[in-house]
């Protein structure tokens, strides 16, 4: 949910002056239009429109997220508006809208746009629907309730970044047990950064993993986001993805 930190960070969260599906549609689009690196979309607004015509982006329990795709390579980004009084938004179950979530999606984000979707999607399951965030009463209450779904993702992620870890380590296993070489001289390699913890690496080289832990140049590596070298591997980075309460989880791949 990296984009949604940022459009929390970044101001683009608003009370929509009017209950009124076209017209959120319109403020969420300038919003996004607003960002420096985008250089202004005068036809995004057209676009966001058209979009929703052909598609109702309602995803259930008082939530839409309309979205644009473009070709583009830039980050995936979004825009949040907030209704207390709620949107007849054509939703299928009937609900009415309350949080309107606005992606903008470059053609190479669209896997970043989906497991953003499916992470807020799962949030609101969690929430049981968005009732708190409905009756906020306030723009600052439902910040702190977007950002509690933000932290809490990293729990969820982490587990199955473990799981992916041990059933890499598992085929491994089987491989050199038949006697056969793996095949994969290279994997991923998860470091998260939540201060004040020492960062944590996961990866499915149980030494590796120590070794890189306490490595003095780790906390240089990573803030740098470059390329490095350690225990005569080559770890590259791949992405990072911040989270609530300041943490971080970066992936990178190791090659030997």
């Amino acid at each position: 949910m990296r984009s949604l930190l940022n459009a929390l960070q970044e101001g683009r969260l608003i009370e929509l002056p009017e209950a009124d599906k076209d017209k959120a549609l319109e403020y969420l689009a300038h919003l996004i239009e607003a960002v420096p690196d985008l250089g202004g979309d005068p036809q995004l607004v057209e676009a966001v429109l058209a979009r929703e015509k052909s598609q109702n982006t309602a995803i259930g329990l008082g939530v839409a997220c309309p979205h644009v795709r473009v070709e583009s390579t830039g980050e995936l980004l979004c825009a949040v508006g907030w209704t207390p009084e709620g949107i007849d938004y054509g939703a299928a179950d009937g609900q009415k809208v309350h949080l309107v979530v606005m992606y903008y999606i470059p053609d190479a984000q669209k896997n970043a746009y989906f497991k953003e979707i499916s992470a807020l999607a799962a949030a609101v399951q969690k929430a049981r629907g968005i009732g708190a965030i409905a009756g906020a009463g306030e723009l600052s209450a439902v910040r702190e309730k977007l950002l509690d779904w933000v932290s809490t993702s990293i729990e969820a992620a982490l587990p199955e970044s473990k799981a992916r870890m041990i059933r890499l380590e598992a085929r491994q296993a089987q491989l050199a047990a038949a006697g056969e070489t793996p095949s994969a001289e290279a994997f991923s390699v998860f470091i998260l950064v939540a201060p004040p913890a020492p960062l944590m690496v996961l990866c499915p080289n149980a030494e590796f993993a120590a070794a890189l832990e306490k490595d003095e140049r780790l906390g240089d590596w990573v803030s740098r986001r470059a390329a490095f070298s350690c225990e005569s591997y080559r770890l590259i980075f791949r992405s990072a993805a911040a989270y609530g309460l300041g943490r971080t989880l970066l992936e990178y791949w190791a090659v030997k």
